[in-house]
């Protein structure tokens, strides 16, 4: 049972961070017109660091948790975060075009993300949250120089 004040300290740190790292990623999906923002991606990351949270803080002693009830919260955190993602992805009406992968992908990424803070897994945490907005930031542009060059080279014989 929570007590103290530092008993108070590492689960607000570290759903905290979740919070505000699934947020920063909400913040870029928002400002290239995604149908998801801060809010929904900072909740993400708090939902999922608060059920890794909770698989430490209720395991008994307060040591490490057993690993396969770890496992379990964490395969119960995806697959629900599975079905969030896949309520965003659509096809045209004429089946050729899917949209709505990256939102899916970035939901899914920042529920690990959260799981990550809620065990206290900085490093991980951190490293994900970078290599997220990187992708996030620079693929685009990647993506359509790699377009456009495709379109400018004639096709094979």
């Amino acid at each position: 049972m929570l007590t103290t004040l530092n008993d108070f300290a590492v689960p607000l740190t570290r759903l905290g961070l979740a919070t505000l790292m699934g947020a920063v990623i909400g913040i870029n999906r928002d400002l290239h017109g995604q149908p998801l923002g801060l809010r929904t991606l900072g909740l993400v990351g708090l939902g999922a660091a608060t059920m890794a949270l909770l698989i430490g803080t209720y395991a008994g002693d307060r040591g490490q948790p057993p690993v396969d009830a770890a496992s379990r919260v964490v395969q119960g955190i995806l697959t629900g975060i599975g079905f969030l993602g896949a309520g965003v992805i659509l096809r045209s009406a004429d089946g050729r075009e899917v949209h709505g992968l990256t939102t899916a992908a970035t939901i899914w990424v920042t529920a690990g993300i959260g799981v990550a803070c809620g065990l206290g897994v900085w490093g991980v945490a951190i490293a994900t949250s970078a290599m997220t907005l990187i992708v996030l930031v620079i693929g685009g542009p990647i993506e359509k120089l790699i377009h456009s060059r495709a379109r400018k080279i004639p096709p094979p014989p």
